[in-house]
């Protein structure tokens, strides 16, 4: 199963950003919240409340690796 799954991963990051962000929209939407922990469940709706701000347009994106970026750089000091 686990190559099933990290084929799956390897084709659906070759997808245009917007594809993948609908993915994982569907993935998260797909969680059965009664069979997830709390904490879980509280991550998921934090995660849909976030992809509305996003949407909405009241939180600009940066890319991934500027972030990291900054994560690293802020790390060194």
């Amino acid at each position: 199963m686990a190559t099933t799954v990290e084929k799956l991963i390897e084709q659906a990051m070759t997808l245009p950003s917007e594809s993948r962000a609908q993915l994982a929209d569907l993935l998260v939407e797909s969680l059965d919240a009664d069979d997830l922990g709390r904490i879980d469940h509280l991550w998921t709706t934090e995660a849909k409340r976030r992809r509305d701000e996003v949407r909405a347009g009241q939180v600009e994106t940066i890319p991934g690796d500027e972030a990291l970026r900054k994560v690293r750089d802020s790390l060194r000091q």
